[in-house]
């Protein structure tokens, strides 16, 4: 299988055209038994990745500041409420 690494270093402003460019290049590339591998993925990229779902596809970690690492909220036990006092 071949391998094909993309600099992505010098991508400070990236938008959706430049996500739809990186995803049209990976699908060429499997289709010709490749993969794609990108390199020097700044914030920005990341982000937007993650942000149009191709995280998993492009194999691109996205990264969350530590504010949005918030804990899993526990769901309560479902019942019936008691009579309010009187």
């Amino acid at each position: 299988m071949r391998s094909v690494r993309l600099d992505c270093g010098q991508l400070e402003a990236p938008t959706a055209a430049t996500i739809d460019q990186i995803a049209r290049l990976h699908v060429a590339m499997r289709r010709c038994g490749g993969e794609l591998e990108l390199t020097n993925v700044n914030p920005c990229l990341r982000e937007l990745i993650g942000f149009v779902g191709l995280a998993g596809v492009l194999r691109v970690e996205v990264r969350r500041q530590p504010e949005q690492w918030k804990q899993p909220r526990c769901v309560e036990e479902e019942g019936e409420l008691g009579d309010p006092p009187a």
